[in-house]
């Protein structure tokens, strides 16, 4: 048999073959599992994180093939219809916010949450300073402002959640560190704090008139109930290098995990 016949054979016996094991949503995915969930990946354009999104979605893919989850990614708001939010079990917002959604996918959004759906919300998310009520009170803070980025020394305030259960008690960390109303909703279980102490607030490219800073209390990371559904937000994530960190990919995974299916919490 020459050579180009042996190669066209391979061809035919890949093409028969590969079907078999592909797996939907995923082409990352192991052979012989099922998705254990459904997530969404929600993108929109973002200029502050337009070189951090690619490599976030590459991390996220890869953490649907190593915990078996099926992971769709999309920046297309018309996915927001009943329809098609019905097919997931949670929608993670990729330093995205309802900006770019209409009056009826946000709607769609509202009605997915309140029969029980999970959502994520992952850094710039929380800048939704001009959006509904309902919106910043599903992420549960809006953003008011951030020094330069920084390393700073965080704190876990509580590690019953799959989020922070593997992270040490104080972890280090450089990040932009976002400052925040005060909380929007009554039931917000506080996840992760900074301690302001280890990092300058007023480090702000030199103008003199913003002060960043929150005192005592500088919230990270929650989680919460919200209108029927669960929402986990976390402030960490704005530098591309960020996503190739396995406890911070951890701990996106476990908001996920426990956003998708309510378990692993023992508050």
């Amino acid at each position: 048999m020459n050579r180009n016949c042996r190669l066209l054979l391979l061809v035919l016996l890949l093409t028969q073959v590969v079907p078999a094991f592909a797996q939907p949503n995923n082409r990352f995915r192991q052979p012989h599992s099922r998705n254990q969930f459904q997530v969404l990946l929600y993108t929109s354009p973002d200029r502050w994180h337009n070189l951090t999104e690619p490599v976030a979605i590459l991390r996220l893919q890869e953490l649907a093939n190593r915990h078996a989850f099926g992971l769709d990614h999309t920046t297309i708001t018309s996915t927001f219809n009943d329809e098609d939010l019905a097919k997931y079990d949670v929608i993670v917002f990729l330093h995205s916010t309802s900006r770019d959604l209409s009056d009826a996918q946000l709607e769609s959004l509202k009605t997915f949450i309140r029969n029980g759906g999970g959502f994520v919300g992952i850094h710039g998310t929380s800048a939704c300073r001009n959006e509904g009520a309902w919106f910043k009170q599903l992420v549960g803070r809006t953003l008011t402002d951030h020094p330069e980025e920084q390393t700073a020394v965080l704190t876990v305030v509580n590690k019953n959640h799959p989020a922070t259960m593997h992270l040490p008690d104080h972890w280090i960390w450089t990040d932009e560190w976002y400052s925040y109303t005060d909380a929007l909703t009554e039931n917000q279980t506080l996840l992760l704090t900074v301690d302001e102490s280890t990092y300058d607030p007023d480090r702000t490219w030199g103008d003199e008139s913003r002060h960043t800073a929150m005192g005592e209390l500088h919230p990270i990371a929650w989680c919460q109930q919200y209108d029927g559904g669960r929402s986990f937000y976390t402030t960490l994530g704005h530098m591309p290098e960020l996503f190739n960190d396995v406890w911070f990919l951890d701990h996106i995974y476990g908001g996920i995990y426990w956003a998708a299916t309510g378990l692993g919490f023992h508050e």
